[in-house]
């Protein structure tokens, strides 16, 4: 696959083939964690999470070999394609006992938070339906690692992915009844949790780890029907609610802060800020260009109802609920999830913007 560079500004285009750039980087094995972003198959193979999860149906992963393995989109995730972009096969789920794992192990979880299910009570939000909080999938890994009897050494080839995780902590204050303003205060303690994971995997024997922020949540489908309003001010320049965008923000600052002080105490490791935010913008501002319907940037491919293509009572993979005729043309897969298109140029930003600092030869 050919990628093409788009400037930000969306001035002149620079066409650039950047096909397996990150094979320039060696990495022999990919180790993931976080929730339905990256999610390969773990919650499917979770009894709780398997039962209640919409990702379980079909048309969930209907351009991907047309076969639903728990990925929450129409097709491959981000972190598919940076496994393909390292020249390495797809990530297998953790609980998908019989996998190979030699190239690595996805250990996210859909529906999977920073905090603790403690923590989470504590600040009076119930989870949804997985207790496979990061600080599980954490025990996972360490079992994993001396499953394999793994000494650091093995792992200084190896790219470590901790999220994005943090966002489902917010989704379900927010859902469950909680201001903006509310939640907001969760971010230090989030943030916190997510650094204490960092540090976790560092003394796994990790040296070059990647640590995502948050999308532009004001500008995902589903929180755009929850908020919807005719006060026009709510909105921003892309027709994103603001308030929802400003947490964004406040959350990726905090993290972006916490790990640049992790780097003065771990010089020699390389840590790297996933700018999700930035990419996400990037996708809504070149999104025409890019072959996306300028009419259904915001709505669901796959939903019905409502201005956006979504209502909760029936949503992708219920009965009757129909799918667009081409998922390619949308962002919005599920009202919740990004369709393959959309995570495959947000997998390109990304890997442009983290490759200079993964100090790779290129």
């Amino acid at each position: 696959m050919s990628f093409v560079v788009l400037q930000l500004n969306g001035d002149a285009q620079k066409h650039q083939k950047t096909e397996g750039l990150l094979m320039n980087c060696r990495f022999d094995k990919i180790y993931q964690l976080g929730n339905s972003i990256s999610d390969t198959g773990n919650c499917l193979r979770e009894k709780l999470c398997g039962t209640h999860s919409s990702c379980r149906r079909s048309p969930y992963g209907m351009n991907f070999f047309h076969n639903v393995t728990g990925r929450c989109s129409d097709g491959m995730l981000m972190i598919d394609f940076i496994a393909r972009e390292s020249g390495l096969p797809f990530l297998n789920p953790f609980k998908d006992r019989n996998a190979d794992f030699s190239h690595g192990v996805n250990f996210a979880v859909a529906g999977a938070t920073a905090l603790s299910v403690e923590s989470l009570a504590e600040n009076n939000i119930a989870m949804s339906f997985t207790n496979s909080t990061l600080s599980v999938q954490l025990l996972w890994m360490s079992s994993h690692f001396k499953s394999i009897g793994s000494p650091e050494e093995k792992l200084k080839k190896s790219l470590f992915l901790v999220g994005e995780i943090g966002g489902n902590d917010f989704n379900y204050g927010i859902s469950q009844g909680k201001s903006i303003k509310e939640v907001r205060k969760m971010v230090p303690e989030v943030v916190q949790t997510i650094i204490h994971g960092v540090k976790r995997v560092i003394d796994f024997g990790a040296t070059r780890i990647i640590i995502p922020g948050n999308f532009p949540i004001g500008c995902v489908t589903a929180m755009l029907t929850k908020f919807k309003t005719n006060k026009i001010t709510a909105y921003d320049e892309y027709h994103c609610v603001k308030d929802l965008n400003s947490l964004a923000r406040y959350f990726n600052h905090h993290l972006q802060q916490a790990i640049h002080e992790m780097k003065k105490k771990y010089p020699n490791i390389i840590l790297i800020y996933g700018d999700y935010y930035n990419a996400y913008l990037w996708l809504l501002r070149n999104a025409v260009s890019l072959g996306f319907d300028k009419n259904s940037l915001q709505k669901a491919c796959c939903g019905t109802g409502g201005k956006y293509n979504y209502i909760t009572s029936r949503t992708c993979g219920a009965p009757g609920v129909p799918v667009c005729v081409d998922p390619s043309t949308h962002i919005s897969w599920d009202g919740i999830h990004l369709t393959q298109e959309a995570y495959k140029w947000l997998a390109k930003w990304l890997i442009d913007d983290m490759l200079p600092q993964l100090n790779c030869q290129v």
